[in-house]
């Protein structure tokens, strides 16, 4: 990407902004800023509609490089778990910056009685629409 690591850096640490790029992702509130977030996921699968309350949590901060964050959350109507472990680092290039996303999902209870291939095609589709998202905002 075209944009200066600092300006990255800037971007994304926007919880505001970004929470934006995902559209199931809905609510953001900083309860300490880069430390930790709420947040609620919302989305349909298949016959559920699942909406679990996000914990997010920043478990490692390498400023103004990397930063990684944990997100737990549970849809007790639906019987289901989901945690994401996600690292958005910056990596400095002669014409710019290259970030580089990085992430693991576990889902288990209902939702992932559903099967892994569509589980996998949901958070294919959402890790696309995060890029996307950060490609048009940072160039």
């Amino acid at each position: 990407m075209g944009s200066s690591g600092d300006q990255c850096w800037g971007v994304l640490t926007d919880v505001d902004r970004i929470s934006g790029w995902i559209s199931v992702v809905g609510d953001v509130r900083e309860v300490e800023h880069l430390a930790r977030y709420s947040a609620v996921l919302a989305d349909r699968m298949g016959p559920f509609t699942l909406k679990a309350d996000l914990d997010v949590l920043v478990t490692d901060l390498e400023s103004p490089r990397s930063i990684t964050i944990r997100a737990d959350g549970e849809d007790r109507q639906v019987g289901s778990r989901i945690t994401v472990d996600a690292t958005l680092s910056i990596d400095p290039t002669g014409d710019g910056s290259v970030v580089n996303i990085r992430g693991d999902y576990e889902v288990t209870g209902r939702i992932a009685t559903m099967g892994s291939s569509t589980i996998r095609q949901k958070a294919t589709k959402l890790l696309e629409e995060f890029a996307e998202a950060a490609r048009h905002d940072l160039g």
